[in-house]
C-alpha cells in the first residue's frame, strides 16, 4: 500500500516513538545502508531484534519504502550534536539510501530521493541547510552517505547547500572550529581537544571536500566560512 502524502510503499517498523524535544522534524538525515539488498535493509530496520529504524528507505532502483510516519521518532541517528543541540532522532527525519557507500548512488535513486527531499521540506519548511550528512553530526562515528554521494547536485536543486567558490583564506585552526560550528558541527577547541578536531576535520571534508588530505589547508578555510557566512548555492 502507497502512503498518500508521499507516494511511498509504507513497509511498517515497530522501531519508533514519540518525538521528545520537538512536535515536528527540523532536520533531513540521509544515511547508506552498507548491506547487500534493500531486502535486507528492510528486515534489519523492520525487525524488533534490532534497535534501528529511518522513516524511507530508497532503494538502487528508485522504489521508496516507509517505515515510520514523519510525526514520530525513528531510530536512526544515533549519539551526536548538531547547532548545539543532541537527541537528532527527535528532530530529524531519517533516509536510508541503498548503497554500500563505495559506489556511486544511481539515478533512479537520486531522482527518487530529490522529489522525497523537496516534499519533506516545503511539507515542514524546512531550509535547504536542513538536509545533512549522519556523518556530520557523529563525528569519527559513521561515514554516510560516503565521500560517493554527490551533495553539490542537491545544492543546484535547492534541496542542500554547497559553499560558493571563494578562494583561499589563511590557516587558522581556531577560525576554522568557530566557522565550522556557525553552521552547524560541534564547537570544538582545536588545541585541547586535537584528535576530536582530526575528527571534525574529517566529517568536514567527506561531506565538501573528500579528495582533501592532511592538516588543515587554506581551501579548507576558505570553504567553512562561505559556510559559515551562508554563501551558498
Amino acid at each position: 500500500m502507497k502512503s498518500a502524502s508521499t507516494g511511498a510503499i509504507w513497509h511498517p517498523s515497530p522501531n519508533f516513538g514519540d518525538r521528545r524535544v520537538v512536535n515536528a522534524p527540523t532536520l533531513v538525515v540521509l544515511h547508506y545502508t552498507a548491506m547487500t539488498s534493500p531486502q535486507a535493509a528492510l528486515e534489519r530496520l523492520c525487525s524488533d531484534h534490532f534497535n534501528v529504524s529511518a522513516h524511507y528507505l530508497i532503494a538502487a532502483n528508485g522504489t521508496c519504502f516507509q517505515l515510520v510516519a514523519e510525526d514520530k521518532r525513528a531510530w536512526h541517528a544515533g549519539d551526536g550534536e548538531w547547532q548545539g543541540r543532541d537527541d537528532i532522532n527527535s528532530r530529524s527525519i531519517g533516509i536510508e539510501l541503498d548503497n554500500s557507500g563505495d559506489e556511486p548512488f544511481s539515478e533512479p535513486q537520486m531522482s527518487c530521493l530529490e522529489g522525497l527531499l523537496r516534499c519533506i521540506l516545503k511539507r515542514h519548511n524546512l531550509h535547504p541547510a536542513s538536509v545533512i550528512a549522519h556523518s556530520d553530526f557523529a563525528l569519527g562515528r559513521k561515514t554516510d552517505p560516503g565521500p560517493k554521494f554527490n551533495w553539490q547536485r542537491l545544492a543546484e536543486l535547492n534541496l542542500s547547500v554547497w559553499p560558493r567558490d571563494t578562494g583561499h583564506c589563511m590557516i587558522d585552526a581556531a577560525q576554522f572550529a568557530v566557522d565550522a560550528a556557525r553552521f552547524g558541527y560541534p564547537m570544538i577547541d582545536p588545541h585541547a581537544t586535537p584528535d576530536r578536531f582530526r575528527l571534525l576535520l574529517q566529517a568536514f571534508r567527506l561531506r565538501f571536500a573528500p579528495w582533501r588530505q592532511g592538516p588543515l589547508t587554506e581551501s579548507d578555510m576558505a570553504t567553512v566560512a562561505a559556510l559559515a557566512a551562508h554563501d551558498t548555492a
